[in-house]
Formats: C-alpha cells, sequence, structure tokens
C-alpha cells in the first residue's frame, strides 16, 4: 500500500513542469511553442532568459532530487515499517521521471526528462549523479549539442549504476529510464545525423516575450 502511495506521489511531483511554470512567472511565451516545442530548460533558453531556464532546470532537476532521496531515507530508516526497499525505490524513480514526461497538470505534454533524469541519479547517490553530469558536460562543450551530450549521459549512466552498486531492481529503473531518454530523443537523433540539430545557446524564432 505504502509503495504505491509513494509511487503516486512521485508521479505528480514530476508532473509539475518548471518550464512552463517559470516561462509564465517571467513572462515568456510558452516552450511548447517555438523551437523544439519541448518544455524543458534548454528549449527555454532559446527565449533569450537564462534566469528562466536556469531556474527551470533547477526546479526540473530537484524534483527527482527530492522524490528519490525521500525514497531512499524511506527505505533506509523504515523498509521493514512500511515493507518498502529497492523495489519501491526504483517504482519511485521511474514515476517521477514518468511525471516529467508526460505530466497529468499539461495534459501529458511534458519534456524530454535530462534535468529530472538527473535529479533521479543525485538523489539515488550524488557520486552517480556527478559521474553524469561530467559525462553530459563534457559532450556538451566539447560539441555545443544538448541533445547528444543527453545521449552520451543516457548511455553511461546505467555503466556508472552497476561499477558502483551491482545488479539490483534500482539497475533496471537507470536502464529504463535511459532507454525513455533515447525514444524522447529520437527526433534530435535523425536531426544530428542530418546535421540540423540547433546548438545550445541558439535562439529560437517565435520565442520572444509575451507583450504585457
Amino acid at each position: 500500500m505504502y509503495t504505491i502511495i509513494f509511487t503516486i506521489a512521485a508521479y505528480l511531483i514530476g508532473s509539475i513542469s518548471f518550464a512552463v511554470v517559470m516561462s509564465r512567472v517571467f513572462g515568456l511565451s510558452d516552450p511548447r511553442t517555438y523551437g523544439s516545442k519541448n518544455p524543458g530548460a534548454t528549449n527555454v533558453l532559446r527565449s533569450g532568459s537564462k534566469k528562466a531556464a536556469i531556474a527551470t532546470l533547477v526546479g526540473d532537476c530537484l524534483k527527482g532530487v527530492v522524490a528519490v532521496a525521500l525514497a531512499v531515507w524511506v527505505a533506509d530508516h523504515y523498509g521493514e515499517r512500511f515493507d518498502f526497499g529497492d523495489g519501491g525505490v526504483a517504482l519511485v524513480a521511474i514515476a517521477v521521471f514518468l511525471g516529467h514526461l508526460w505530466p497529468v497538470f499539461f495534459r501529458f505534454v511534458g519534456g524530454k526528462g535530462v534535468a529530472t533524469a538527473l535529479g533521479v541519479l543525485l538523489g539515488l547517490n550524488v557520486w552517480l549523479g556527478l559521474a553524469t553530469l561530467v559525462t553530459w558536460l563534457v559532450v556538451a562543450y566539447a560539441f555545443r549539442y544538448s541533445s547528444l551530450a543527453a545521449l552520451a549521459a543516457a548511455v553511461f549512466a546505467p555503466f556508472y549504476y552497476g561499477l558502483l552498486f551491482g545488479v539490483d531492481d534500482v539497475l533496471f529503473a537507470v536502464v529504463a529510464m535511459s532507454a525513455l531518454l533515447l525514444f524522447r530523443h529520437s527526433k534530435n537523433i535523425s536531426n544530428l545525423i542530418a546535421g540540423k540539430e540547433s546548438r545550445i545557446g541558439s535562439k529560437a524564432a517565435g520565442a520572444a516575450p509575451k507583450k504585457k
């Protein structure tokens, strides 16, 4: 019963789309209407507002951290009492990520999940999250493509987890999350191959602030 409650709560937390929320706060156009039409930090950055993009990135990351870190804490301290262990943590990790991809509060139109996935990994283990973040940063700095960096990080995350903790229920959750990230970036993969992918920091047409 508690596992179901925690999983549903995690999905609802994940369903808070900070790209949409912060765009409204900063008076920007809806990120679902310009650029890649992806409600995520990279697309919000194309609006020209770095503050809104940073706020989106932090918000989307923190919801993954909070949901998963809380689940890990409950499993460590009250696991027997609530019958909540690694399997429950794995379900919470996937649920908060799915909430971001298909948020119930925004007609199931969500982002690609990069920041939230990072939050999930940080919530599981700080070193796991940092290793994945470094992978993203290195690829992003070298090639200036956010999508390529995300793809590389998604591929390496399960390997990092396996090296740190071996094979368990949570590893399967990380693998599933990575697979979903690759799936959500299928269009980006096609654009990268065709040389049409937008680089980090490029401004998109239609991304101007709303008129007051």
